[in-house]
């Protein structure tokens, strides 16, 4: 009895170990694209601000539950900040416990005074981080065909333009690897830049206030869904009064319309950020993950 006492704890702190192990990526080992010399300095820590050394922390999965399955986490922050910990590290762990290997994006917030493009450079860090994860799927143990995206909020405008906008590489990709995410997990989204629908601050802080109506019709992502477009889950409150829920419903329709693969859930209550409210919200997305055999039942 002793002995299997003993054998069961070391395999749990083994687990626990392998669960919070952490690596830090650099998403570009030289220069950065689209970048320009600047005086600006990045800062913070749960929270970032004015990211200037993008980055991709990996959580590796629970070795006794592993899937094979990866997902790039991107925090919101209404492209101002990065809601790193809250949004990104929080969630990672309980997807690692899970058996999903978990990347969690700090990526280069538009500014004009350290970009070329402002509007390109979170896509930039996006592409990038797919990239590095799909290039080192065999070193990781990971299914390079199974590699998806969860954004929350501005981060879901994020991964909503990585899953629509992949035909273009806005990165050198000597080895035409494929940009294209698996899957898609959207949190209470931003997906619009259209003046109906989108959120200003994020719309202000990535295309300008006074938008083309060309980047208005090429960043909003309802308007680039196609028959390609990965499969989507995408949750939402309907009393959402910083990003309006007709954001994923309007994303919704335009998936099905193409039919692609996509559920959604709309709580009635829980305003933006609801999942810093309500845990059981991740509940019915490991649900859809089984049902797509990206999770172990």
């Amino acid at each position: 009895m002793g002995k299997n006492i003993f054998y069961h704890i070391v395999l749990f702190f083994l687990s626990f170990s392998a669960i919070n192990a952490q690596e830090i990526i650099n998403l570009y080992s030289s220069e950065i694209p689209n970048s320009k010399p600047s005086e600006i300095k990045e800062s913070g820590e749960g929270l970032y601000r004015n990211v200037t050394h993008p980055t991709l922390e990996y959580f590796k999965p629970n070795p006794e539950k592993a899937t094979g399955t990866a997902v790039i986490l991107i925090p919101g922050g209404g492209y101002s900040v990065v809601v790193y910990q809250g949004e990104g590290i929080n969630n990672a762990k309980i997807l690692a416990e899970k058996g999903i290997a978990s990347f969690v994006l700090k990526y280069r917030l538009p500014n004009d005074e350290i970009m070329v493009d402002r509007k390109i450079g979170p896509l930039q860090d996006a592409q990038q981080a797919i990239k590095i994860v799909r290039e080192n799927a065999e070193k990781w143990g990971l299914n390079k065909d199974k590699i998806g995206v969860m954004g929350f909020s501005a981060g879901g405008h994020l991964a909503s333009t990585v899953s629509t906008h992949f035909e273009k590489a806005h990165i050198e990709n000597a080895k035409n690897t494929s940009l294209r995410p698996d899957f898609q997990i959207l949190i209470y989204p931003v997906i619009s830049m259209t003046s109906n629908l989108t959120h200003d601050g994020s719309r202000n802080a990535l295309i300008g206030e006074n938008p083309s109506e060309e980047d208005v019709q090429l960043f909003s992502n309802e308007l680039q869904v196609n028959t390609n477009t990965p499969i989507a889950y995408i949750t939402h409150a309907a009393d959402d009064i910083t990003v309006d829920v007709d954001n994923s419903i309007e994303y919704f329709e335009q998936l099905r319309h193409k039919k692609v693969n996509v559920e959604m859930h709309i709580y009635p209550k829980g305003g933006h950020g609801f999942i810093f409210k309500h845990s059981s919200w991740i509940t019915p997305l490991f649900d859809w993950m089984k049902r797509n055999q990206l999770m172990n039942d």
